[in-house]
């Protein structure tokens, strides 16, 4: 596969945002389904557990990672179907994302942001999240899913070289 990457970076009065966007020919429901329903997530992310609600910490398991391990999430904002921001609450510390849907024409962009504190290992994130949202594309698709030694270190230059 000979996927380019899409990732931009800006800057903010916090730090950098990490934005990536996909468009999905469906309605923004279904979309939402896609990314905040426990057997959806399970298809390209992983599957979550707990009661969700803003304020509320549920756990998710990262089914793509070695050892296939749980994390607390922080449901930090959720304005079905438009827009969901967690925290990661793990040992090595916390990742402020964000997903923002927008429908029209029957056609629901997906603008997902992770909220830098650094931009340190963008090298490594940047294609971390091109596999993750590729992975939700072949879910929804029914296509095979993407092979994550095609992302990374392939598209490591292109993120170690946005303008900082």
């Amino acid at each position: 596969m000979n996927r380019l990457p899409v990732g931009r970076l800006f800057r903010t009065d916090a730090g950098s945002d990490l934005v990536l966007t996909r468009t999905f020919r469906a309605p923004v429901e279904d979309v939402w389904a896609s990314v905040t329903e426990p057997e959806r997530t399970a298809r390209w992310f992983g599957p979550w557990e707990g009661e969700p609600g803003p304020g509320r910490t549920v756990r998710v398991q990262l089914a793509y990672e070695e050892g296939k391990p749980w994390h607390d999430l922080l449901i930090e904002a959720c304005e079905p179907p438009h827009r969901l921001a967690v925290a990661t609450l793990a040992e090595h510390g916390s990742w402020r994302l964000e997903m923002l849907l927008v429908e029209a024409d029957g056609v629901t962009e997906l603008r997902f942001v992770h909220h830098l504190d650094s931009e340190e290992a963008i090298g490594e994130v940047g294609p971390g999240w091109e596999y993750y949202l590729d992975l939700l594309v072949a879910a929804r698709d029914g296509a095979d899913l993407p092979i994550f030694d095609d992302y990374y270190p392939a598209m490591k230059p292109y993120y170690d070289g946005l303008p900082s």
